[in-house]
């Protein structure tokens, strides 16, 4: 298994790891790998940020973390994380996880935002936006709206999470 950035190449094979992997998923606008083809091409885009977990040559899980702002803050917006059904529960989605907040801390970012699962996102350190005083800009459950800061800064922000434009296309 190898970790690495995603290429040009991988576009098709990303957008079907996607499409497959949000099928089955409980909350899903089935639009997700269309809207990673979109975030490329956007100024939010971080190819760093942007990783394939490939195995025996196949791309088998991806990760994206795209710009946005937070008051004056510079953050990261954590969406999506798909990993194909038959390698799920196999850490995969945790590895990337690891790996881009690591990769996402060096390049000097300073706070992820998810919207995601209660149950998953906080043994990565995630909690509800609130404690940090992050709002969330749509309407959706607060255990759902997750943060985190990359440097364990507990000041609160006050601040809602402006998403680039192509999340509400």
């Amino acid at each position: 298994m190898k970790i690495r950035k995603e290429k040009e190449e991988d576009f098709k094979q990303i957008y079907d790891v996607i499409k497959i992997a949000f099928s089955l998923a409980e909350h899903s606008d089935g639009n997700e790998q269309n809207l990673v083809n979109n975030l490329r091409k956007s100024e939010a885009y971080i190819n760093e940020l942007s990783l394939v977990c490939e195995e025996e040559g196949e791309i088998v899980a991806y990760i994206m973390f795209t710009k946005n702002k937070i008051g004056k803050e510079k953050g990261l917006s954590l969406a999506p994380l798909a990993v194909l059904p038959k390698y799920q529960h196999r850490r995969l989605g945790t590895l990337l996880i690891r790996q881009g907040l690591k990769i996402a801390k060096e390049l000097g970012y300073n706070y992820v935002v998810v919207l995601g699962s209660e149950k998953y996102y906080p043994k990565f350190g995630f909690s509800p936006s609130k404690d940090l005083g992050i709002n969330s800009p749509f309407k959706v459950p607060s255990k759902n709206f997750m943060a985190l800061s990359l440097h364990h800064n507990k000041e609160k922000l006050n601040a809602t999470v402006e998403y680039p434009k192509e999340f509400f296309e």
